[in-house]
């Protein structure tokens, strides 16, 4: 396929995004040309731009939270056909070969390269994605609503494997991910406990819509202890609040890349066999299982939508803390 397309490029972190006019990419041999239709602005994707990820590839398309259609297919590229409709997650690929793939952890690979990181993603018109890396998406699900599935949605089930049976279940930050996540926890019968910034009523009501147990403050106590604490929010000081928050033998698990520095804190906090610990990536059988899941539950997420030519006003909104559930850029105007 010939031609331009617009995309919102990272020239330095730290700066704004620009729409720039890039010639449309062509397939390598195991690649799919994506027409891009919507994808969600992701936390992560606030970590790259303002520089706090430090590795990422420049000129750099930012966005991993894709909806789109194949265009075109690498001749070596199986098992999904031109204009399948796919979602493209953070893990865009992993080699098959190092210790951790081969044993089933290849969101931990040596040499894994990730979607709007270290390859272009999806605040673009167009993009491309290895083929063993694109999920066909449930039907049932707009374009614009089952981009927030892509990470909001993956990572947040991966963090609730990690935090085991867990009926009693804290959700610190509730955003994108706990407004999915949450969802699922209680289809699953869990208590949620939801923990927002001190003053945020409104995220506090949001969250006992969706099934909370109960809802306030982070540096709030809950009304009684927890089995497992996921912390969305990348604030350090979170975590010993929430190894007081957990029982005896409690996990507190931390979904974020990126986390400012955890204070100090006494022994007695972790002691009684609490755990904490963080989730990394995804894995493909997550993806599978997840988007599985979904529609049974069924997740229903709520977004907030800009055209592709705001994204820089999505990233400050999300920074800003001034969307209700996931922003969605909506790339291709009917998606």
């Amino acid at each position: 396929m010939e031609g331009s397309m617009r995309a919102m490029v990272l020239r330095e972190p730290g700066q704004p995004l620009r729409e720039e006019s890039w010639p449309i990419p062509r397939p390598g041999p195991e690649e799919l040309l994506l027409r891009v239709h919507a994808c969600a602005v992701c936390r992560t994707d606030l970590h790259v731009v303002d520089g706090e990820l430090t590795r990422p590839k420049l000129p750099l398309v930012p966005g991993h939270e894709i909806v789109a259609t194949v265009a075109e297919a690498g001749p070596e590229a199986r098992g999904i056909e031109v204009g399948t409709r796919v979602g493209v997650p953070w893990l865009g690929w992993s080699c098959g070969y190092c210790r951790f793939c081969v044993s089933g952890r290849e969101n931990l690979c040596d040499f894994g390269r990730f979607t709007g990181y270290q390859v272009d993603g999806g605040y673009a018109e167009y993009t491309l994605a290895h083929h063993r890396f694109c999920f066909p998406l449930p039907e049932g699900y707009p374009d614009v609503h089952a981009a927030p599935l892509m990470c909001a949605g993956l990572i947040g089930f991966r963090c609730l494997r990690m935090a085991g049976d867990a009926p009693r279940l804290g959700l610190y930050g509730f955003g994108a991910a706990a407004h999915v996540l949450i969802q699922v926890a209680r289809h699953q019968a869990r208590r949620v406990y939801a923990f927002t910034r001190s003053a945020d009523a409104a995220g506090q009501r949001f969250a006992r819509e969706l099934g909370a147990t109960w809802a306030g403050g982070s540096d709030e106590v809950p009304p009684e202890p927890l089995d497992a604490a996921i912390l969305f929010a990348p604030v350090g000081a979170l975590v010993p609040a929430a190894l007081r928050a957990v029982d005896k033998g409690g996990v507190v698990v931390c979904g974020g890349i990126h986390m400012s520095d955890i204070p100090t804190f006494s022994y007695d906090l972790l002691w009684e066999e609490r755990v904490v610990r963080s989730v990394a990536n995804l894995t493909r059988a997550d993806a599978r299982d997840f988007l599985a899941l979904a529609p049974q539950v069924p997740v229903r997420t709520e977004v907030q939508v800009f055209p592709l030519a705001q994204a820089n006003e999505a990233l400050a909104a999300l920074r800003e803390g001034r969307v209700r559930g996931a922003a969605v850029l909506r790339v291709l105007e009917d998606a």
